[in-house]
Formats: structure tokens, C-alpha cells, sequence
């Protein structure tokens, strides 16, 4: 009979007693197996235990590499993806910036010849067919692939810059600029640059900017050089866009719409004189803004016409007008027919003669611009009409 105690309570069952002194007894007998010598090439139930978990522990490291390269992989199609992508826009981009600078190129080249042809085609009505040199500087040409703008800008209605007085260039510039101070500047600059005094305040300006250089002392050879005379911007030379009363944008006029290499002193002709020219010469500014806004409606065929509108009107004439400068501005279409935002312009200065007097070579090229600017390339406000 048994106390109470530990033995009391382990005795209580007899089986479970049994089965753990058995499984202890396994183990031993399998650990003691174990260290028994086998022969060479036999495999115990311990190492079979042991393989195993090397076997799994192989598994795990080999899905781990499976997914690390997938994810290598992945990334890597990612990154080719998107450089593709990146680059068959590029490309295409590319493709219709160099369309549209067909476009634009072949429309200078189009004017030029309707030029040259003038009133030798004409219409059942009797009207020109093809250019008409009593109508409004600009041509309106469309083709399936886009629509394109040509200006025609005569040389002759801007001042000469290399022989304009300093009062005519001190009202041109003061008029596109709308500062008198800074227009005293350029002219001062201008007339240093064209000028044989060396060494110059000036001078010694442009050696401490980056890059350094020196005035060319001498008459100007191209327009664009004013691009480097002091005080004078891009939004100065070429021109720049201001708002109205009611936001809309309207651009304004640059220098190189006023004066040239090839310009004059005057009379300027009156359906192409820019209005700063108009103002410079002495014409009001309510005055030049009535001739800009008769002329866009029709072009004036005589003086006196222009003389109905009431306003003093020195230096100007009708015509008059041999080298031009010829902008032409295309934009794409998009499949649907409307405009695209893909705009080139091209450009170019030409000597056009009188066929009939030289029939062998009546177009001069004098300069020739792959890449121009014009404010044609800017999207008017609604309610502009479109070409």
C-alpha cells in the first residue's frame, strides 16, 4: 500500500509510466547505435535526421535567391521599359519638330517665289492669284500635315543702324523700351559700338562680363549683334508679350523690328513701318495705333488715304520696299484637325528684283535662319482668327 507522496501519484498510471521509460529507452538505444562503427557507406537514423534538415535548409536558401533575382530582374524590365518609353517619345517628338521645320522652311521658300511671280498670275476677277503687293504683309498658307504663317517684313521701313542720327535712334529705342534712361544707355552703346574710340567705359564693361569681348568699333555687320551692346535684353531685341486691360496678352515690338543693316533714313513705307518707327519720325502714338489698325483691314493705296485719317504723317511714303525679311511659322495638326503645340520657325533676308529687268537672278538670299523667332509662334487669345 502506498503513502501519499510523489510515488502515489506517479503509480496512479501505470501506463504513462510505461510509455515514457520506453521512449527513453528508444532514444538510447538509437544514440548508442549511432556511435557504433558502421561500414563505409552506411547511413544511420540520426544522420537521415540531420540530412534532412540540411535538405530543407538548402530549399529555403534557394527560393530565397529565386525570388531575390526575379525581383533583380523585375526591376531591371522596369528600367529598360521606361528608357524605351522615354526614348520613343524623344524620337517621336523629334520627328515632328523636324516636320514642322519642313513646313516652316518650305513656306519662306513658297513666299519667295509668289513674290517673284507678283502680278504676272492673276485670278478670273483680275486680282493676283498668287501675291499681291498692295495687301497686307502676310501670307496664310495651308498644307494636310499643318498650317503655316509667312511675315513679310521690309528692311527698308526700319532705320539704318549704322547711319541713324542719335536723336532718330534716342525715339525708337525710348518708344520700345518705355524707359528714357535706359534708352540714353543703348544709344550711347550703340554709338560706341559703331564708333572708333577705343578704349571705352563700354570697354572696359564687356572685359569684366563672362564672356569677355570687345565692341566691334566699326559699322555693324549683322542686326544681331545689338544682342551684345549693354543695356540691351532679348525681351528689348526681339520683342516681348505685356497684358491689356482685360489679361489678354498682345506683343510688342523689338529692335530689330525698328532698325537694321539694310535700313533707312527715311520715308518709310506706311503699310509696313513698325509703330515705334511711326512714333520715332514723329507720327503721335493714338495716330500710329489708327494706321496699324486701317492697314490690317486693307493696305493703303496712296497717301491719301492714309492723309483721311486726320493725323500728321511725316517721313512716310507707299512702297519703296527691295530686301525683305521673310518669317515663316508652321504648326502641326493633330489627327482630328486641330493644332498641335509642335511650332517651328524659319527664316530668311532677301534682295527681290525686277524680274523683267533681271530675269536671270531676280532673288538675292542674303541671310537664311534654320531657327527664328516669331511672335506667330505663340498661341493667340480666343477670339484671334487662325490661319
Amino acid at each position: 500500500m502506498s503513502t501519499p507522496g510523489t510515488s502515489s501519484r506517479v503509480c496512479e498510471n501505470p501506463t504513462t509510466h510505461r510509455s515514457l521509460w520506453s521512449r527513453l529507452a528508444e532514444r538510447l538505444k538509437l544514440e548508442s547505435a549511432d556511435r557504433e562503427p558502421r561500414p563505409q557507406g552506411a547511413v544511420g537514423r540520426g544522420d537521415s535526421h540531420r540530412f534532412a534538415r540540411e535538405h530543407r535548409a538548402q530549399k529555403g536558401s534557394a527560393l530565397l535567391t529565386v525570388l531575390w533575382i526575379s525581383a533583380a530582374l523585375s526591376a531591371i524590365a522596369l528600367s529598360v521599359s521606361s528608357t524605351v518609353r522615354s526614348e520613343t517619345n524623344r524620337v517621336s517628338t523629334a520627328a515632328d519638330g523636324l516636320r514642322a521645320w519642313y513646313l516652316a522652311s518650305g513656306s519662306v521658300e513658297r513666299a519667295i517665289q509668289w513674290m517673284c511671280w507678283g502680278n504676272q498670275y492673276r485670278n478670273p476677277d483680275g486680282t493676283p492669284k498668287f501675291y499681291d503687293w498692295n495687301k497686307v504683309p502676310r501670307m496664310f498658307m495651308s498644307f494636310p500635315s499643318g498650317d503655316a504663317i509667312v511675315e513679310l517684313i521690309p528692311e527698308s521701313t526700319k532705320f539704318n543702324i549704322n547711319t541713324a542720327s542719335p536723336s532718330d535712334l534716342l525715339r525708337v529705342v525710348s518708344v520700345v523700351t518705355g524707359d528714357l534712361g535706359r534708352a540714353q544707355q543703348i544709344v550711347d552703346g550703340i554709338l560706341d559700338w559703331r564708333g572708333s574710340g577705343y578704349p571705352s567705359i563700354f570697354d572696359q564693361y564687356y572685359s569684366t562680363i563672362n564672356p569677355t569681348f570687345r565692341a566691334r568699333h566699326a559699322s555693324f555687320q549683322e542686326i544681331e549683334e545689338l544682342l551684345l551692346v549693354r543695356g540691351v535684353t532679348p525681351e528689348i531685341y526681339y520683342g516681348n508679350y505685356v497684358p491689356d486691360g482685360q489679361g489678354h496678352l498682345y506683343a510688342t515690338g523689338g529692335l530689330r523690328d525698328s532698325l537694321s543693316v539694310w535700313g533707312s533714313a527715311g520715308p518709310f513705307d506706311i503699310n509696313t513701318a513698325s509703330s515705334a518707327v511711326m512714333q520715332a519720325v514723329g507720327v503721335p502714338a493714338a495716330g500710329a495705333d489708327a494706321v496699324i489698325a486701317r492697314r490690317q483691314l486693307q493696305a493703303f493705296k496712296n497717301m491719301g488715304e492714309a492723309g483721311a485719317l486726320g493725323v500728321p504723317l511725316p517721313r512716310l511714303q507707299i512702297g519703296g520696299n527691295v530686301i525683305w525679311t521673310l518669317r515663316g511659322t508652321a504648326r502641326l495638326k493633330r489627327p482630328d484637325g486641330s493644332p498641335s503645340e509642335v511650332v517651328r520657325t524659319a527664316g530668311a533676308v532677301v534682295k527681290i528684283l525686277d524680274p523683267d529687268v533681271y530675269p536671270d537672278m531676280p532673288v538675292h538670299i542674303l541671310r537664311w535662319y534654320d531657327d527664328d523667332w516669331s511672335e506667330s509662334a505663340i498661341t493667340p487669345p480666343s477670339g484671334v482668327p487662325q490661319p
